[in-house]
């Protein structure tokens, strides 16, 4: 594309292109034109810039410690995290994960802050990227003879023991492990880590799938919908039926039935 006058339309339609293939010297020629439709074609292509700027410090974030460790020596860095301690049914389930070191930036954050679509679309990168990804299954009896915690904390154990390779160092989500290689525990460490994200996505959609599955074989309590935690449905239904197998014995209001 030349310096030369263009319709506001073919200027719109160049600065909706992928931002890498955007000529930034015709752009500043560009902004010397007066006509209003040019101008709100910059003030767009800005605010594009300055979202992707955003984007590339959060991934420049969220890798840090992962390069901060790699620097040290460390080549297999596993994220862990869990999904399914507060709902009233169902297992908790975590994941553990060890990203490629040199890998494409893509970004990666707290599932919770993603739609299921994009965790769903984040999956095959994660697995693409990945050198090992492992998944552990604490049932609610599990949850109901250890507790929540402890139920978590065994999963988490296994899913890093699963791992192959074994990590060398593990970057752990909020938990303290007792493990017998270098680690940390890291508050909010899904939103500061790519790989403790990594294995939040993972762990989410897992999970989630385990109640779509449930939710065929127990159609009353919507756990399609709700995933087994305590929403009005869900306690309406409970409130109906009473508990069903995979409900949480030793939650409240699930105990109050036994």
């Amino acid at each position: 594309m030349t310096k030369d006058k263009l319709t506001v339309q073919a200027i719109k339609d160049y600065l909706k292109q992928d931002l890498s293939a955007i000529d930034t010297d015709l752009v500043a020629s560009w902004r010397l034109d007066q006509r209003q439709g040019v101008i709100k074609a910059l003030r767009q292509y800005d605010r594009r810039l300055t979202k992707e700027s955003e984007r590339q410090e959060h991934i420049r974030y969220m890798n840090q410690i992962e390069t901060d460790l790699h620097a040290q020596g460390f080549q297999y860095i596993a994220g862990v995290d869990e999904v399914g301690r507060g709902p009233l049914a169902g297992p908790v389930v975590t994941a553990a994960v060890i990203l490629k070191p040199k890998r494409p930036l893509f970004d990666l954050r707290d599932s919770k802050q993603l739609s299921q679509a994009q965790r769903q679309n984040l999956i095959p990168l994660i697995k693409e990227n990945s050198v090992a990804i492992a998944i552990d299954v604490q049932d609610n009896e599990a949850i109901d003879r250890y507790n929540i915690l402890n139920a978590t904390k065994r999963s988490m154990m296994n899913s890093i023991k699963k791992l192959s390779p074994q990590a060398e160092y593990v970057l752990i989500d909020a938990v303290d492990l007792p493990l017998d290689i270098p680690h940390s525990s890291l508050i909010k460490g899904d939103d500061r880590v790519s790989a403790i994200a990594a294995a939040s996505i993972i762990a989410k959609e897992y999970r989630d799938q385990i109640m779509r599955d449930y939710a065929k074989q127990y159609p009353a309590y919507g756990f399609d919908r709700n995933v087994g935690y305590g929403t009005k449905e869900h306690l309406k239904a409970i409130e109906t039926y009473g508990p069903c197998p995979i409900h949480r014995k030793s939650f409240a209001p699930i105990k109050n039935y036994f």
